[in-house]
């Protein structure tokens, strides 16, 4: 599988460098485009480094001469993460500045898998409009929203709830967090011995 993942400059940027953790280990070709503004970004989040980098092929934000800005080279799935709401309102009306921009839209015109994690919080009209308008254009929208049942007790743990969720709907299997029922049965299992 060819997987695209976007970078922007959104803070929350740990989301990027856990799926690329859990990524580089797999059978999949992996690239990794960034966004003007999210080098900033990492250094700032990161002290510096992304990590998990090996292997996999970076692009910046400029040149629209790259493999994945042709609808005859288009990823399988692209993972804009973390996604800004400026980045999401771009792609929602097919402003393709960039080269995010334009693999963006190649994948939604190509019907290719396009998922986005937006890490914004309060939500507009103007965004909850942009993301009815790329979910009505086949774009899938996970929010960058933990969840808590798996009783995560590290902010990567936390953070993994997220990860989880956005490879298994890129058509990955995932085994980073325990599916809800399964832990109910493993609990009622082991209280059974």
């Amino acid at each position: 599988m060819k997987i695209l993942i976007g970078i922007t400059g959104a803070s929350g940027v740990i989301y990027a460098q856990r799926l690329l953790m859990r990524l580089v280990d797999m059978p999949h070709e992996v690239s990794v485009v960034y966004s003007k503004y999210s080098k900033v970004v990492i250094k700032e989040e990161l002290e510096g480094d992304l990590g998990y980098l090996e292997g996999v092929k970076e692009y910046g934000p400029t040149s629209m001469h790259v493999p994945f800005a042709s609808g005859s080279n288009a990823p399988d799935v692209m993972v804009i993460i973390p996604c800004s709401m400026g980045t999401l309102g771009r792609i929602a009306h097919g402003y393709s500045q960039d080269a995010m921009g334009r693999a963006a839209d190649v994948v939604l015109k190509e019907r290719k898998k396009l998922i986005l994690v937006p890490r914004e919080t309060p939500l507009n009209l103007i965004h909850t409009r942009n993301l009815e308008l790329l979910q009505l254009s086949g774009a899938q929208i996970i929010p960058a929203c933990p969840s808590f049942y798996s009783k995560p007790s590290s902010i990567e743990d936390l953070v993994d709830t997220v990860i989880a969720r956005v490879i298994q709907n890129m058509g990955i299997p995932q085994d980073i967090v325990s599916k809800w029922q399964d832990d109910v049965e493993d609990q009622e299992n082991q209280q059974k011995e």
